[in-house]
């Protein structure tokens, strides 16, 4: 009964050696994908950033423009600020 115990205590051993070693393995490999997934998430940012200030003049542009149509009819304004709050309330409504 004793070397039944002692092969068992040697597999056991053995066995928690095999998992030590896969944690190792497994923790790089997260720091690995980490990163990548830091430094894409960067360049995404990036790209962004640079799109959104590119496009910025021509918002600006359009903003005044609108700000200027809405101030020459305001009635249009809100009655269309009012379809646009009507079809959002719609929307949400709908999705309950």
């Amino acid at each position: 009964m004793a070397s039944f115990a002692t092969d068992l205590d040697r597999q056991f051993a053995a066995l928690s050696r095999q998992l030590d070693d896969l944690r190792k393995i497994l923790a790089r490999r997260g720091d690995a994908y980490y990163g990548d997934g830091r430094e894409a998430a960067s360049d995404y940012y990036s790209q962004l950033a640079e799109r959104i200030h590119e496009a910025l003049p021509a918002i600006r542009r359009r903003g005044r423009a609108l700000e200027r149509t809405a101030r020459d009819h305001p009635g249009t304004a809100v009655a269309v600020g009012l379809v646009v709050l009507g079809l959002v309330a719609g929307l949400l409504i709908s999705r309950r």
